[in-house]
This record gives structure tokens, C-alpha cells and sequence, in this order.
């Protein structure tokens, strides 16, 4: 479920997509598992063999159609949708297809399971398939105050863990990384989280691989050990990238890091409202190459978040999109040299007509900690 309760908030940002629809020309939005149905209903369908799924049409009543035995689960929105709760006996593709009848272009949810659509294909053989994103997206995209409000209680929540660990209150040395992972989760949930999307703890050459997984390897002193982490917190997701040292970082990587540093203090700076994601992706980029590591930077500089830890916009060469007030999204530039260490320096900014607003702000240096 997402934070909002309020059904005039649901009812806003089924209007919105409506006029989004007609824009595009579609007939009618088809939302099942996945976040863009509890972010226009409320209600998070479970991953089910049994369909669920919204039926929006561009004009007309709303339908969600859910097996009966979830229904009890459902809080209903009048002023949204009529709920339609489907027996065991009977072929909910049918149903659906029956109230999408005559849609010439429907939009269909990127994360419905592929069982369902090719089974909708063939009941809807006149009727052309889009991704759900190209109307959803932009809308989710721009967050409003009190989704900006729940991204800044929920990086509140990781920066007190980022300081937990600068301030050597996590332990390190002769821990696995598999060990603070999971230490690192257990404060996440206490500082508030109801999940963790992932807590990546990854010590000396295994951080130079970005989504290297948590694994048995014991901490050493010595080490610049990565923690990348985040989950989600009445309903809105955290993600932040501290790195720490265990003793006096070498030269190479102290000189790394402040390029690093640099880069994505400039990135963060660059992201005012009219500004292109691949702008800022570029100011990032261009400080690190011409820092020598150019080669190293392997990754898009941010993704957007949200509901959901990546979402639109995402901040990468080639993506256009002009930063408009409520766009929330990373900046995490990092520096990977195989075989040796890997840097990233993560916070997760918000767009606003008086600057980007920073939802992380535990300390960027590059901590040297005795734990």
C-alpha cells in the first residue's frame, strides 16, 4: 500500500491520467501487479496465478476486478472505482476483456505477468497493445508535497544509519559482509522502514562490482568498505551510498574519492527545474573523466524513486526529459577499478522551484572508522 489515504488524492491522480489518456490516445489503462495500481487505488495486488487488475477507461467507470477470496482485502474508492470480485469458476480474462470491449489502444501495466496479456491478446485481437509508463510514468514522476514530505522522513530514517556506521557503531572488522548487511537492515526497520529493498555491504575489490551481493567475505582493516542502502517507509523508498575507510585510505583511493566527491556535489548543484537529466548526468561525467577515471564510471548517474527505489526520470545520457518541480531521483556517481576498490557516493534530491533539495545529508567524506 502507498502512504496516501486520502480518496480525493486517488481521485486527483485518476483525473490526471485520464487527461493523460486522452492526450495519447488511449482508450483504456490496465493496471495489475506491480506499483502503479496501489498509486491510483490504494489497494497492492498480491502476485497471484489469480488476475487482478484495473480497468480505466479513458471515459466511463473504473472496474477493478479481484478473486473474490482478496476482496476482503480491498478498501474501496467510490469515487474511483467499482469493485467486480471474480469466482474460482469463473475466466477473469474474459471479464476484463468483456469491460475493455471495443478499445481500439489500451495501456497495459509494465509489470503484468506475461500469462495474462498473451491470454488478453487473444481476447482482444483488434485491440493494440502500449506500455502503462508512457502515461503513468510522467504522472508519478512529479511528486507532490506530501510524497516529498514521506521521501524526506524515509532519507531522514537512512542518514541516522549512515551515521550509525561513520560514527563506528556498526561493527566491521571480522564481520562477513553477509553479517552487516543484514545489521544494516535490522536499524534500517528500527529507524522506521516496514522493508528493505536491499542493503549492499561490498569490502576492498568486491566494490568495484555496483550490485556486488553480500557474501562471506570477512571485513579486514584496511579495507574501504561500500553500503549502499534503502527500502521503504510509509510507502516511499530510501537509497543512500556512504563509503568508509577501516585506517588511512591510500593515496590512489583518497584521490579517487575526491574526484568523486567533487562530481557529485557538481551533479546534485547542476539539477534546478528546466535543467535535462542527460545534463546532469554529464556534469557528473565530465568531472570524472577529466579526473582520469572516465573508464571507471560504468552506470547511469541517478535514477528516479519513489513508490518504487527506480522509477522515471532517470538521469542518463540520452534522456531529454526536462527536470520539472516533484522530480525525485538519485545522484550516484561511482569510480570502479577491478581487481582493487570500488567508490560510490549516493543521495537521492528532489527538484524544486528553489533548487534541488537534498533528502540525504550524513556526511560525504570518505570516514575513517575504528570498528
Amino acid at each position: 500500500m502507498t502512504a496516501v489515504a486520502d480518496p480525493a488524492v486517488y481521485a486527483d491522480r485518476v483525473a490526471r491520467v485520464r487527461a493523460a489518456m486522452a492526450t495519447s490516445g488511449l482508450d483504456v489503462l490496465l493496471l495489475s501487479v506491480g506499483a502503479d495500481l496501489p498509486y491510483f487505488t490504494g489497494y497492492e495486488a498480491m502476485p497471484l496465478e489469480r488476475l487482478t487488475m484495473l480497468v480505466l477507461p479513458v471515459d466511463g467507470d473504473a472496474t477493478l476486478v479481484v478473486p473474490r477470496l482478496e476482496a476482503p482485502r480491498v478498501v474501496e474508492q467510490p469515487d474511483v472505482f467499482a469493485l467486480l470480485a471474480w469466482d474460482e469458476t469463473e475466466n477473469p480474462i474474459e471479464i476484463v476483456a468483456a469491460l475493455a470491449k471495443g478499445a481500439s489502444t489500451a495501456a497495459i501495466g509494465d509489470h503484468t505477468w506475461a500469462r495474462f496479456l498473451v491470454d488478453l491478446l487473444a481476447e482482444l485481437p483488434a485491440t493494440t497493445f502500449r506500455r502503462a509508463s508512457t502515461v503513468t510514468g510522467p504522472i508519478r514522476a512529479r511528486k507532490d508535497a506530501a510524497e516529498i514530505a514521506a521521501l524526506r522522513a524515509a532519507g531522514a530514517a537512512a542518514d541516522r544509519v549512515a551515521a550509525q556506521l561513520h560514527a563506528g557503531e556498526i561493527p566491521l572488522v571480522g564481520r562477513t559482509e553477509a553479517q552487516v548487511s543484514a545489521d544494516i537492515s535490522n536499524r534500517l526497520k528500527a529507524e522506521g522502514h516496514e522493508r528493505v529493498n536491499f542493503a549492499i555491504v561490498a569490502a576492498g575489490a568486491n566494490a568495484a562490482s555496483p550490485h556486488h551481493e553480500a557474501g562471506p567475505r570477512v571485513i579486514e582493516r584496511g579495507d574501504v568498505v561500500l553500503c549502499d542502502f534503502g527500502g521503504k517507509l510509509a510507502g516511499y523508498c530510501s537509497d543512500i551510498t556512504r563509503c568508509v575507510s577501516l585506517g588511512e585510505p591510500s593515496t590512489e583511493v583518497a584521490d579517487a574519492y575526491a574526484v568523486l566527491l567533487e562530481a557529485q556535489q557538481a551533479a546534485v548543484r547542476s539539477a534546478v527545474v528546466g535543467t535535462t537529466c542527460e545534463a546532469v548526468d554529464g556534469v557528473a561525467r565530465r568531472i570524472i573523466t577529466d579526473g582520469g577515471y572516465g573508464e571507471r564510471f560504468i552506470h547511469r548517474t541517478g535514477h528516479g524513486i519513489g513508490v518504487e527505489e527506480h522509477e522515471d526520470p532517470y538521469i542518463v545520457a540520452g534522456n531529454v526529459t526536462s527536470l520539472a518541480p516533484g522530480h525525485a531521483f538519485s545522484v550516484e556517481p561511482g569510480i570502479y577499478v577491478s581487481g582493487n576498490f570500488g567508490l560510490r557516493l549516493e543521495d537521492i534530491v528532489v527538484a524544486t522551484d528553489a533548487g534541488p533539495e537534498a533528502m540525504n545529508h550524513a556526511n560525504h567524506a570518505l570516514v575513517v572508522v575504528d570498528a
